[in-house]
């Protein structure tokens, strides 16, 4: 008799948690504590690690890499941090899919030893615990990517290759001196906010346990906020890695397409190339951003993905921008100051109160601080989804639902209307899309050239929300030409925490008039009382390849919007 995908799907969780030492796992009791809490970062989950866990894994990356190379710390001591950390994580969280501590540690004790015989490390992320999203292929391991129909194997790789693949960015960490530990879940299909798949069900919000995670790279931000990983990377093709930082109070950035190597990395739809996803980072600091990228790049990875744009980490931009600004982010006096953008409504959805309040902290704090901020008034961000979500659906789904009927299981609820199997969209209407999709960015880039009319400055990057919500209820997400749009452009982004929603501070607007059916969907579904103290993250956008500049732009962002914090 033929295996259900519902005891395939139980078969791989109880796998999972068998990969977990026994000394780390939580009784029932502890379980159900964690169930039944909001918030179960900082001081619930640290109850559950050993305190040398606990100080290892409070470090931010450049910490880690600082500890490892001055000897303060061993590799194999960090690497046992973090997964001890990471172990909880999952069992309170339900945010890995896939657990390779015993590789993680043979790894560690390999780096430890060449340390010892060289006196040097072997690269600059040289016993760092980085955290993968299941997509990326890790010799030895799964890479389901929320399908039940590939456990046992490698999404879109031919059997005879199973667990032998390795994604070339998972190649150039591994030669950077990186350590490998996990891989963290994501939704079915890949094309949705939050996080919810057959195989491991829901990962939820662990600082709100009532709201997402986001998506779909929400595994990785559920794991940062819950300390298991100081930096991760995931995929972007719609607000991927943007969403869940912004939901999880972490830091991202979506570089451009291919800046970084997409090879051999598993996708939905891999055919679709007219607008290709984005490979970036996950950190709980922006410096962790900046090693990474810095030392990706310093691999040259062009020389083995030719899709990859050759240009190494542009220093002399970021320190361009940097210099502009004192360390708390004001204008320095002679330099001239940022010019941002801000865009307060896409013009289909309107912003909750809490998503409105941080937008103006930010502004008010970039002002105060002595730079420019004017009003963004772009073309339609509707236009913009509508193209998007034309190259995303072009195949009508085939190439979801081969994967879906390898094992028999069923569209998660949510995507049961929209993913339906279709007829592929024809060439000359797929021809017709492109077209319209070129003329957007054009006409987007006109405008951003336009800003520079009224006084010979133009905008430097744009802020803008995630999301019109903050971390939002488990399935309400529907609406994401926030981000989205950045997709179809290719522009640059990077994510930045700012402010928790405040029940007594953001209230409903009776008075509020919808801009539609969406807008009072959107609307309706706010409660203060249930939103109370999620975090809202905003993104900080630049034009096409402009990485460096955007992460020195986030660094006087961030440091305004801190400094308002701590003073208000």
């Amino acid at each position: 008799m033929k295996e259900t995908w519902e005891a395939r799907a139980s078969a791989k969780r109880a796998a999972t948690l068998d990969k977990i030492p026994l000394e780390w796992k939580l009784s029932s009791e502890d379980l159900e504590r964690a169930h039944c809490q909001r918030d179960i970062t900082g001081s619930f989950i640290e109850q559950f690690i050993c305190k040398e866990a606990v100080s290892i894994t409070s470090l931010k990356t450049v910490g880690i890499l600082n500890a490892v190379s001055e000897q303060e710390l061993t590799t194999t001591r960090v690497v046992r941090a973090f997964c001890q950390r990471a172990a909880v994580a999952h069992q309170v969280n339900n945010c890995l899919h896939e657990i390779f501590f015993d590789q993680a540690l043979e790894r560690a004790r390999y780096l430890d030893d060449y340390f010892a015989k060289h006196g040097t490390t072997l690269g600059p992320l040289h016993g760092l615990p980085i955290s993968l999203k299941d997509q990326f292929h890790v010799k030895g391991v799964d890479t389901t990517m929320g399908y039940v129909g590939w456990i046992g194997g490698n999404l879109g790789i031919d059997p005879d290759k199973t667990h032998t693949v390795e994604s070339q960015i998972v190649a150039e960490l591994l030669s950077l001196g990186a350590v490998l530990y996990c891989k963290t879940s994501l939704p079915q299909t890949l094309l949705f906010g939050e996080t919810k798949n057959n195989i491991i069900g829901q990962t939820l919000n662990p600082i709100h346990q009532n709201l997402s995670c986001g998506g779909s790279s929400g595994g990785e931000a559920a794991l940062m906020a819950l300390g298991g990983s100081s930096v991760g990377v995931g995929t972007d093709i719609g607000g991927s890695l943007r969403i869940p930082a912004g939901f999880c109070e972490i830091f991202s950035i979506k570089p451009t397409s291919n800046r970084l190597s997409y090879r051999d990395v598993a996708n939905t739809n891999p055919g679709q190339d007219t607008y290709r996803p984005a490979i970036g980072f996950m950190a709980t600091s922006i410096d962790a951003l900046e090693v990474m990228f810095k030392a990706v790049l310093g691999r040259e990875p062009w020389l083995k993905d030719p899709a990859v744009i050759p240009i190494t980490f542009r220093q002399d931009v970021a320190e361009s921008y940097q210099r502009r600004a004192d360390d708390k982010g004001n204008a320095k006096f002679g330099e001239r100051p940022l010019k941002m953008g801000v865009l307060w409504r896409d013009g289909m959805v309107g912003l909750h109160p809490p998503v409105l309040r941080g937008l103006k902290v930010v502004v008010e704090a970039l002002k105060k601080a002595g730079h420019k901020v004017i009003d963004w008034k772009p073309p339609s961000h509707e236009t913009a989804t509508n193209i998007h979500g034309g190259f995303l659906s072009a195949d009508g789904a085939h190439d979801i639902h081969q994967h879906l009927n390898r094992s028999g299981e069923p569209l998660i609820p949510d995507l049961r209307d929209g993913l339906k199997l279709k007829t592929p969209t024809e060439l000359l209407k797929y021809q017709d899309l492109t077209i319209q999709g070129l003329e957007f960015e054009r006409q987007y880039s006109d405008y951003w050239n336009s800003t520079a009319d009224s006084d010979d400055q133009i905008v430097d990057a744009v802020l803008m929300p995630v999301a019109p919500h903050a971390a939002v209820i488990p399935g309400e997400f529907y609406h994401g030409a926030y981000t989205d749009a950045m997709n179809l452009t290719n522009y640059t982004a990077v994510v930045i925490p700012t402010i928790r929603a405040d029940k007594k501070i953001d209230v409903f607007d009776e008075g509020y008039e919808p801009l539609g059916d969406m807008d009072r969907k959107n609307w309706q579904a706010y409660d203060a009382d249930l939103y109370d103290g999620a975090p809202v993250g905003v993104q900080i956008v630049g034009r096409r390849l402009e990485e460096e500049k955007c992460l020195a732009i986030a660094r006087i962002v961030y440091a305004v919007v801190q400094s308002a914090i701590k003073t208000a």
